[in-house]
């Protein structure tokens, strides 16, 4: 039974009544705690996500600025507004995916920014239509986590070819092992083996505080070997007013093009259904969910979500979402906005220290890819595989995403697989007029040679 909060509301705190500190059993100082929690665990973004965008041809330091100030914001309004202990920040994933596309031929990061604007817009608007919930329920569970994990799957193969281990084969080879004898090769291979014991320590902040441990060993490593080339490179001054030459430059009209309705359908469904899985997952961590499973406010927390998305594009710091780390303050007891708002204030005052950024060469976040990639496969002891109608296409989805590296082709020939498999089983009642609708854009777009 719940306790009665008898004081008037006079002798309450500011933020006691904002955030309604009394009533989900929590207090200012808790909240703080959970904050830095949280902040700790997803900051690895601001070092990762400059890296990863770096290969489109983006400036480190800008992509760092914008990172931070596109966390920031949403995350602030998912503190003031829906009031939850969710944080926000670039997706990893779908970062990675918008690098690798805007070096295609013809293509540039400006237009990839500009897909994401798009796609977030058109989340929003299915959001308000609450076509999101219909959506979400017709598409088998099977592929949603498929989806999650051939990204996984995808980062840590980056991951793996940042740190050396992987390497482009020989002529007729398409892939092959690096040496252990390189440098670059053993300070990422130490970092994966720090950041693996502060996990299995469970030290909170495992990964930052790995991709950081890794960093100083590159400097160390740089000062022992004088002769060989240098993995890092220490920046003129420590602190600077935040580069924003990233802002306004999506460009909106460019996305709008035939050829890449596929792609931005790919990343509205990844975008679409990472965000309710980790809302929920998280919501009914710490306790938020009702009798039925189901979230208050939860319009609130998918239409920040979608309008995160947008305000990530324009700001040039790919698509921003809700962060499964944010479950590393509720475990610290965060249980109201005010855990985002410390996460979101964290994120400004990372604004000032972007030219650290430049010190964190790829070799030290390549563990962090990798360390994220399997984080994010560990949903597939929760699959079914032994039925042919739900294992064969969350199988093809789980290969053809880091395989083709392109998460578009791998969710689409999941749908459509699916699809074809129940018609043929003689079980097409059982599909979803939604799932028939999806699949058909899909071979409609691989068709036009998307």
């Amino acid at each position: 039974m719940a306790t009665t909060y008898s004081p008037s509301s006079g002798s309450r705190s500011v933020l006691d009544r904002l955030f309604a500190l009394h009533e989900r059993g929590t207090s200012v100082e808790r909240e703080v705690i959970a904050g830095l929690a949280t902040f700790m665990t997803m900051a690895y973004i601001i070092f990762v996500n400059p890296q990863i965008l770096k290969t489109a041809g983006m400036p480190v330091e800008a992509v760092a600025a914008a990172t931070c100030i596109a966390a920031a914001i949403p995350t602030l309004i998912m503190g003031l507004w829906a009031n939850y202990p969710f944080a926000l920040a670039s997706g990893m994933g779908l970062n990675a995916a918008l690098a690798m596309q805007a070096t295609r031929p013809g293509m540039d990061w400006q237009t990839m920014m500009g897909v994401i604007v798009v796609e977030g817009a058109i989340v929003t608007i299915l959001v308000l239509t609450r076509v999101r919930e219909q959506v979400m329920q017709a598409i088998p569970m099977n592929l949603k986590r498929a989806i999650g994990v051939g990204i996984g799957i995808f980062i840590a193969f980056l991951g793996l070819q940042h740190a050396g281990w992987v390497l482009k084969g020989p002529e007729g080879v398409a892939l092959t092992h690096g040496a252990f004898t390189s440098k670059g090769t053993l300070v990422s291979t130490v970092g994966v083996l720090l950041m693996m014991l502060l996990l299995a320590f469970r030290v909170r902040g495992a990964i930052l505080l790995g991709i950081l441990g890794t960093a100083v060993i590159a400097v160390i490593a740089d000062r022992l070997t004088p002769g060989t080339p240098a993995l890092t490179t220490l920046p003129e001054r420590w602190l600077a007013i935040p580069d924003f030459s990233t802002f306004g430059q999506a460009n909106i009209l460019g996305a709008l093009q035939p050829a890449l309705v596929g792609v931005i359908f790919a990343f509205l469904i990844t975008d679409f259904f990472d965000t309710m899985g980790t809302v929920i997952g998280i919501g009914g961590q710490g306790g938020f969910l009702d009798e039925k499973g189901n979230l208050p406010r939860l319009n609130r927390v998918l239409l920040t979500d979608s309008l995160a998305a947008v305000w990530g594009g324009l700001c040039g710091a790919s698509s921003v979402t809700t962060y499964i780390e944010s479950a590393a303050g509720i475990s610290e007891g965060g249980r109201t906005g005010l855990t985002s708002v410390v996460v979101s204030m964290l994120f400004l005052l990372s604004l000032l220290f972007a030219p650290l950024v430049g010190v964190v060469p790829a070799v030290a976040t390549a563990p962090a890819l990798i360390i994220v990639g399997y984080l994010m496969i560990r949903v597939v002891h929760e699959m079914d595989f032994d039925t042919v109608e739900e294992g064969i296409p969350a199988f093809l989805t789980m290969l053809l995403i880091p395989f083709t590296q392109s998460i578009s082709f791998g969710i689409g020939v999941g749908f459509i697989s699916h699809v074809v498999v129940m018609l043929l089983r003689g079980r097409g009642r059982e599909v979803s007029p939604w799932m028939y609708g999806i699949a058909l854009l899909f071979a409609i777009s691989f068709a036009w040679g998307g």
